[in-house]
């Protein structure tokens, strides 16, 4: 792992590099005695979520602390930052592998996020979940207070949840997954929107994806910025915020860096001068910038002057880029208090030295991801800034450190409590800093204000969740890592290394014991129930209305359930294929409804069980009686039956003689003999001639009537057989109501 770092051709090279890297590793670890055993694990994530939009009141709340302040677009959100969207009001998530849009009145939490786990919370609201790409090794979970899903492809997901979290719906437009809860698992496929009810025990009832809402739609319509974007031609798609850089620049390229791009920008524009530094575990200090674009080109790529135009070049496109908090140099300073901070972009090739403990293996990674540079380089960079122990670099040119306007400065105490930089930097003297040291750090001790970002001053004063829903336990699949301990609790520590974040294992083990934020943090654990292994469970047949959320009454609106032709089966014998989303519908069961917005429609799917229509369908919304559906088996006016026939049951009444066969009970599926039914049960059928005695079997039509459907098979003709006794067993399904194989 260490000789990755060196070229393999450079034989004095590798062995003077090796040997400074152990011995620098070996004095680490004498001051920090966990620093060999868990280097690889303090590693941070390479992958980290952006708010990149809002409409409307969104609130966050920062890991680990109690207040909600007004959103901030371009915060970078990792694992324990919370969301509120108010009343009317929208965001998105972006994590450059999905996007998340949060709906109105929803609070949306990140349990656990890096760069194997995406496990998200809802305890009331809905997202829309776009997954773009999805690697073998990489868990995307979003958890409810009834249900953990898992994502099993790239596709199209909606996720919603009850205000009061007795229900949550999970819609499949495009790809599959899994819902887990209480011991139970039902596996779900495009095309199908399926409700789950209950917490002690998890019901089910699947029914077809509806036509979008606006919701829906306005996530579509973000959604088609990622897929058209020209940006994606000259950087990756992991790279977060891309699309926004084709509205707001151009590319254009250059002999020496490749593809840049330039952003339309006023004269005298400086990157890293417009907007502000926030102190974020476990990365630390991190610069969040005020314009809509100002994500991807401030914690990817790197910076260059051509010509005096700011311009913008990524890393390799087939690499996959890691998150870096900001990609710059820190020049002088007095480290403790006083004086100013100052800063300046890295360009091309140069590298970028983490103020946070790492390993030698995420160096490479986040340099190689962002620039071109030679390995051998980052090695030596690394020698003498992380494994000495010395954050000053020596002997090294930076491009931008000399031209005008690219070193911007401001107090420590504006930078310590996230101040517009642009509304406090101070005027730089050039040769002030041209002598002056620099360093891989600022070593400012961060303020409260630090965490909440640059509307502090909004705490208390927003809109907040319910507390109901903000305290809501949900049920996980996957059990998250602790949550982290309130800044309170870490001041005294941070104080000890001013600008130095605490390492990931080390802040783990910090939220049980600490005195300040403790209790909060136990909360916060027991508000997560991990569910026990599952056993897959066939959800039942949905009802009528397919159980929607807000409909009346139990299952059905309150209605009895009543069956749809095409959909009983005989006997009451299960499909040949209850899983959801299986593909093979049942030989009497319709084809799909393709309604618009059913992106699932490439995809086989389930129909309908028996009482699943949906809710704009009437119940006598049936073919004409001389126009009987392909499927449907006669049935008397083509009137549904209010009640399900019973097993000791039969007709009280014989059809006529010139009785229409489409009106003949005879030809609908018995579970048993009906030989005792009540009249009360059966509706009365419109122009039916005279009852004929219960006794006498009633006579045939001798040949099928012009709108009967022919026969498919070789079954005994109808006409000969006499009207059911009494005591007769049950029948073999007529061979005229199977659907030709």
């Amino acid at each position: 792992m260490l000789i990755t770092f060196l070229k393999k051709d450079t034989v004095m090279t590798t062995r003077v590099g090796l040997t400074a890297l152990l011995v620098g590793v070996a004095l680490i670890a004498s001051a920090f005695p966990q620093f060999a055993k868990a280097q690889d694990q303090d590693d941070p994530p390479g992958r980290v979520a952006r708010l990149g939009y809002m409409e409307g009141s969104v609130s966050f709340q920062p890991a680990g602390e109690n207040d909600w302040v007004q959103a901030v677009p371009n915060r970078p959100m990792t694992t324990g930052d919370k969301l509120w969207a108010d009343r009317d009001s929208r965001a998105e998530i972006q994590l450059g592998s999905s996007t998340i849009d949060v709906a109105p009145n929803t609070g949306f939490s990140f349990l656990n996020l890096d760069d194997r786990t995406v496990q998200m919370e809802i305890t009331a609201g809905a997202i829309n979940l776009r997954v773009w790409h999805l690697d073998r090794d990489t868990n995307v979970e979003i958890d409810t207070p009834n249900q953990a899903f898992t994502v099993m492809e790239p596709g199209r997901y909606r996720i919603e949840t009850s205000e009061n979290g007795d229900y949550t719906v999970v819609t499949i437009r495009e790809g599959s997954g899994e819902s887990s809860g209480n011991g139970q698992s039902y596996s779900l496929h495009a095309g199908q929107r399926t409700t789950f009810r209950g917490t002690t025990s998890l019901n089910a009832d699947v029914e077809q994806v509806g036509p979008p809402d606006d919701f829906d739609s306005w996530s579509d319509q973000r959604d088609r910025r990622y897929q058209d974007s020209p940006s994606a031609r000259y950087c990756s798609q992991q790279v977060v915020g891309f699309e926004d850089l084709d509205q707001n620049g151009d590319w254009q390229a250059n002999p020496e860096y490749g593809n840049v791009w330039y952003p339309h920008v006023e004269p005298g524009w400086a990157p890293y001068h417009y907007g502000h530094w926030a102190w974020i575990d476990p990365w630390g200090w991190t610069w969040v910038d005020d314009a809509p674009w100002g994500y991807a080109p401030f914690h990817y790529g790197r910076w260059v002057n051509v010509y005096g135009r700011w311009g913008w070049v990524p890393g390799p496109r087939e690499e996959r880029p890691v998150y870096a908090p900001a990609l710059v140099a820190f020049v002088g300073g007095r480290p403790g208090g006083g004086g100013d901070v100052a800063w300046f972009p890295l360009g091309p090739r140069e590298v970028y030295v983490p103020a946070y403990r790492v390993s030698p293996t995420y160096v490479n990674q986040v340099n190689i991801s962002n620039t071109t540079v030679n390995q051998t380089t980052v090695t030596n960079v690394y020698n003498t800034t992380i494994v000495n122990n010395n954050t000053t670099i020596n002997n090294v040119r930076y491009v931008n450190r000399n031209v005008n306007g690219a070193v911007t400065a401001m107090p420590q105490h504006a930078f310590a409590s996230a101040q517009p930089v642009a509304r406090n930097a101070v005027q730089v003297n050039p040769r002030q800093f041209r002598d002056a040291p620099v360093v891989s750090r600022a070593a400012v001790r961060p303020a409260p204000q630090a965490v909440l970002g640059a509307h502090a001053n909004t705490a208390g004063h927003v809109a907040a969740p319910p507390a109901a829903v903000a305290n809501r336990q949900v049920i996980a699949k996957t059990a998250p890592p602790p949550p982290p301990p309130s800044f309170a609790a870490r001041q005294q520590v941070l104080a000890q290394h001013p600008g130095q974040p605490i390492p990931r294992q080390e802040l783990h083990k910090l939220a049980p014991v600490a005195a300040a934020g403790g209790a909060a943090a136990a909360a916060a654990a027991a508000r997560v129930h991990v569910v026990a292994p599952t056993k897959p469970t066939t959800p039942p047949p949905a009802a009528a209305n397919g159980n929607r959320p807000g409909a009346p009454g139990a299952n059905n609106g309150g209605r009895p359930s009543q069956p749809q032709p095409g959909n009983e089966r005989p006997g009451n014998q299960p499909a040949g294929n209850n899983r959801p989303g299986s593909g093979q519908p049942s030989p009497n069961q319709p084809a799909p409804n393709n309604r618009p917005g059913n992106a699932g429609a490439n995809r086989p799917f389930e129909p309908p069980a028996r009482n699943d229509r949906p809710p704009s369908a009437e119940p006598n919304a049936r073919p004409e009686p001389n126009q009987p559906h392909p499927n449907a088996r006669p049935e008397p006016n083509n009137r549904p039956e209010s009640n399900p026939p019973r097993s000791n049951e039969r007709p009280a009444e014989p059809p006529a003689r010139n009785e229409r066969p489409n009106a003949q009970p005879e030809n609908r599926p018995r579970s048993q003999a009906e030989p005792n039914r009540p009249e009360a049960n059966r509706p009365e059928p419109r122009n039916q001639p005279a009852p004929q005695p219960r006794n006498e079997p009633a006579p045939r039509p001798q040949g099928p009537p012009p709108n009967e459907r022919p026969q498919q098979h070789s079954a005994p003709p109808p006409q000969n057989r006499p009207a059911p006794p009494p005591a007769r067993g049950e029948p073999k399904k007529p061979e005229q109501d199977k659907k030709p194989q």
